[in-house]
C-alpha cells in the first residue's frame, strides 16, 4: 500500500485507475448511475473536503480520531475563502448595514453558510457509521462557535439576529390562556 494513497489518485496511477475503470464499468453494467441531487453532492463533496484537511494536518488526523476541536479549526481554516464582509470593531462602518465605501475588513464565511455545512457534514458523518454519540459536528463547543458567529456578524451589520418563532395555532393558544373565549364566543 503506497503511502501516498492522495497523491496517487490525484496522479492517476496505474493501480487507483485501473480500480476506478472496474468499478466504473461494475455501474454501467448493473444500473445506470443515478444523479445525486444537489444537497447529497454538495454533502459529498464537503465531506471529502473535511478529510482532505484532516489528511493534511501534522500529523495527519484519522477521521475516527476528529474531534470538535478539529472541526472548530477547519471552520477557521474556512473562514480565508470568505465572501462576506465582517466590519472589525474598530472600523467606521461596523454596525452599518450599509456602508457607504469600502473598507479593509476582512472576508468571512457567512453564518448561514458555516451552519448549514455543519448541518451536512453532521449528517454525512453518520452515513459514514459513526456514532450519534460521538458526532463531532454536534457537539455543543461547535454550536456555541456558530452563536458567536451569528451574533458576532449581526453587531457587525447592525442587524440584530432575530430567532424565527415557530408559528402555533393561534386559536389554540388563546383556549390554553383564556378558556372562557369559547363560551363568549357562543
Amino acid at each position: 500500500m503506497s503511502t501516498n494513497k492522495g497523491k496517487d489518485i490525484a496522479e492517476g496511477s496505474s493501480s487507483a485507475s485501473a480500480t476506478t475503470t472496474d468499478h466504473q464499468q461494475q455501474k454501467q453494467t448493473s444500473q445506470p448511475p443515478t444523479q445525486l441531487s444537489r444537497y447529497e453532492s454538495q454533502k459529498r463533496r464537503d465531506w471529502n473536503t473535511f478529510g482532505q484537511y484532516l489528511r493534511n494536518q501534522r500529523p495527519p488526523v484519522a477521521l475516527s480520531q476528529s474531534n470538535s476541536n478539529h472541526v472548530l479549526d477547519f471552520l477557521r481554516y474556512l473562514d480565508q475563502f470568505g465572501k462576506t464582509k465582517v466590519h472589525a470593531q474598530g472600523c467606521v462602518f461596523f454596525g452599518q448595514p450599509e456602508p457607504p465605501g469600502p473598507c479593509t475588513c476582512p472576508l468571512r464565511q457567512a453564518w448561514g453558510s458555516l451552519d448549514a455545512l455543519i448541518g451536512r457534514l453532521r449528517a454525512a458523518y453518520e452515513e459514514n457509521g459513526g456514532l450519534p454519540e460521538t458526532n463531532p459536528f454536534a457537539s455543543g463547543a461547535i454550536r456555541v462557535y456558530l452563536r458567536e458567529v451569528r451574533d458576532s456578524q449581526a453587531k457587525a451589520r447592525g442587524i440584530p439576529y432575530k430567532k424565527k418563532k415557530k408559528k402555533r395555532n393561534l386559536m389554540k393558544a388563546n383556549l390554553d390562556h383564556n378558556p372562557n373565549i369559547s363560551m363568549q364566543q357562543s
